[in-house]
């Protein structure tokens, strides 16, 4: 049937009907509404109406109605893909063993901690591209051998360098980190080598400085590593080119710039610490990047001084100890301590004079017998263990001593540079330990599992769940401010239980910290507790 309308000079709409004539709808590309078919005429005519070109020229409608044509054009609106949660089948048993067995972190069973920070999977092409490429470059840079670490023993820890350094040189923001492999190792050093140069240097300042006060130290840290500062000697050592492969380092901005250099300036000490321990630390640090303590913006701000009249150590008072010092040195065979330049740093001569007091009596010993002292030590002299003995009992009073009670007279006779020393070599053992039982974790997600651990709040919590709290040496005025208000006294428990892992690390060594971290203290909460009714 033919169609009639009075608009006969415009075109008629493209309709195409199932029959000639049917009462049900027609199918057209026009979006019509359900009409009879007794309104085609009408339909028709508001179809010509509504097309743009027999509108006024001037007519907003018309504009409209072409905009909205054109964008269809230029931007068709698309759908977005279905949001849909694919999750992969887990691997069977048989393949799941067969991935951990193959893979590095499992291969060093005499140096457990390097091979938990090796990659988890073996090197590929593009791997060994970089470093074929760059690697000598690097190594040149840091004062190494240039032929490959592999020529080294097996019971070498150092074989396992060149793989490391290349690990330690891929930052997040380089083309090679979306390989789950060097992201996740990356991630991993850079997260042990933040608490590496924490305990390097504080160690070495506490040395250095033996009259000074922990906060001056944190001063003098920050301007050594803060990441304001990395991109300068980053550049010193001429590693910016492989940091920023396209890119001028000194052209870049700060949000640019800062992140990736201080990712690899943490993971280049992760490695070197894991490779070759502390004392290369010292030199890469001081020789390498020409870190310079006496520079006029390395030195803490002018504060008001307490006057110190208290004896140090006879090797202190001569002169400041450099860091060839300190990393050359080595106790002698029949030392009182594991670390004993550290414990004669931290625990003053003077606390001879407390020997005997009424702490020394009635404190001391249920504060033994609750860590576990003294440990059973075999000594060629019977008098280095009984002089071990008194010094860690002087020792133990010391960290209990809080400030306020001699600070102002006698400005080391408290707990803070044992605290000092305590924190840092409690967040080293404790990064140690999660890179050891999370081997496929990475290391924004063990940064955060140690922040949660190792926060302030819970750390006295775990000295006062061993009722240690209550040896505390408080001032007369803070003891009666502090006996009511927990959110004063808590604090204070955190720095007790801090310094204790200080007293412990000089006079034992690392294994007692870990000894008291995850047996006495439990920091991990995994042992059962006792019942009481």
């Amino acid at each position: 049937m033919e169609l009639y309308s009075s608009f006969k000079s415009h075109p008629k709409p493209d309709l195409s009907f199932t029959t000639s004539l049917s009462p049900f709808p027609f199918q057209s590309h026009l979006k019509f509404p359900k009409t009879p078919s007794n309104f085609f005429t009408v339909s028709s005519v508001a179809a010509a109406a509504a097309d743009p070109k027999d509108l006024p020229q001037n007519s907003p409608q018309r504009l409209l109605k072409e905009l909205a044509e054109r964008k269809k054009v230029v931007s068709p609106k698309r759908k977005p893909p279905p949001k849909r949660f694919i999750l992969k089948p887990p691997l069977d048993d048989a393949k799941l063993a067969e991935r951990f067995l193959n893979s590095p972190q499992l291969s060093l069973k005499s140096f457990p901690l390097l091979s938990s920070c090796l990659p988890s999977t073996r090197l590929n092409n593009a791997d060994k591209t970089w470093m074929d490429e760059y690697l000598l470059e690097a190594k040149q840079a840091l004062g190494y051998p240039l032929e490959p670490s592999d020529n080294y023993g097996d019971d070498n820890p150092a074989k396992q360098f060149d793989t490391l350094l290349y690990m330690a040189f891929q930052h997040p923001h380089c083309e090679r980190t979306n390989a789950r492999h060097v992201r996740s190792a990356h991630s991993r050093l850079s997260f042990l080598g933040e608490f590496v140069l924490e305990m390097a240097l504080c160690e070495f300042f506490l040395q250095r400085y033996p009259r000074e006060s922990p906060g001056p130290m944190r001063e003098r840290v920050y301007a050594l590593i803060g990441k304001r500062y990395l991109p300068k000697w980053i550049k010193a050592a001429s590693l910016q080119n492989l940091v920023f492969q396209f890119d001028d380092m000194d052209k870049l901005q700060r949000k640019d710039r800062e992140p990736p250099v201080k990712s690899v300036f943490w993971a280049l000490f992760g490695a070197i610490y894991l490779c070759f321990g502390m004392p290369e630390v010292y030199r890469v640090l001081f020789e390498v990047f020409g870190m310079d303590l006496e520079a006029e913006d390395c030195q803490p701000k002018l504060r008001r001084q307490l006057e110190d009249v208290d004896y140090v150590s006879v090797e202190f008072d001569t002169r400041k100890l450099g860091w060839q010092d300190v990393a050359a040195y080595k106790p002698p065979e029949d030392a009182l301590f594991a670390q004993p330049r550290l414990f004669r740093a931290c625990v003053p001569p003077g606390m001879h004079r407390f020997r005997g007091n009424i702490w020394d009596y009635d404190s001391r010993p249920q504060v033994m017998k609750t860590l576990g002292y003294p440990l059973p030590m075999v000594d060629r002299i019977p008098e280095i263990t009984e002089a071990r003995n008194i010094e860690l009992g002087l020792g133990l009073q010391l960290a209990f001593m809080h400030p306020s009670m001699y600070k102002f007279e006698h400005p080391r006779f408290c707990f803070e540079r044992l605290e000092y020393v305590g924190q840092k070599i409690q967040d080293l053992v404790m990064a140690e330990r999660l890179l050891m039982k999370h081997l496929d974790a990475p290391g924004r997600w063990l940064q955060e599992k140690h922040r949660r651990i190792l926060m302030n709040k819970f750390c006295g919590k775990y000295l006062r769940e061993n009722y240690l709290h209550r040896f505390i040496i408080y001032s007369e005025e803070v003891q009666d401010s502090y006996e009511h208000n927990r959110r004063l006294r808590n604090p204070a428990t955190t720095s007790v239980q801090q310094a204790i892992h200080g007293l412990s690390y000089a006079v034992y060594g690392k294994p007692d910290v870990r000894r008291l971290m995850f047996e006495v203290f439990d920091f991990e909460q995994i042992q059962p507790k006792t019942v009481t009714r």
